[in-house]
């Protein structure tokens, strides 16, 4: 599954080559971050009880985006925020792995790839 989510170390990079922005002011592609953080949370939930084995590879990439980004105040509070919102959404509906489950770990790895090579493209140079 490593392989099929590359483009989130390239979305880390991109953050990271961002000038810094006065604290408090939302960059344009907060909104973008903030989903990105949601489906990292969905994540680190389902690839859990679907037997991955990754232990916190999920969490860890939501510290590597915060990391890299360097969120402050209200910005950091959004991303963090939205990463709970993902990983208590699927805490409240799954109990085990279900087919639905599995198909909803797909979709969010497409879309969390999607998401980060848009980023990388707009915003990387």
């Amino acid at each position: 599954m490593s392989t099929r989510f590359p483009a989130i170390f390239a979305l880390i990079l991109a953050c990271a080559c961002v000038p810094a922005r006065a604290q408090g002011v939302a960059a344009p592609f907060d909104g973008d971050l903030q989903r990105l953080a949601e489906i990292l949370g969905g994540l680190h939930y389902l690839r859990g009880i679907c037997g991955s084995n990754e232990g916190n590879k999920w969490r860890n990439e939501m510290q590597a985006l915060i990391d890299a980004e360097t969120p402050s105040g209200e910005r950091r509070t959004r991303m963090i925020a939205g990463f709970n919102r993902g990983y208590n959404g699927f805490q409240q509906t799954y109990r085990s792995c279900t087919p639905a489950a599995t198909v909803a770990i797909r979709r969010y790895i497409e879309e969390g790839s999607k998401i980060s090579r848009d980023l990388t493209a707009r915003y990387a140079n």
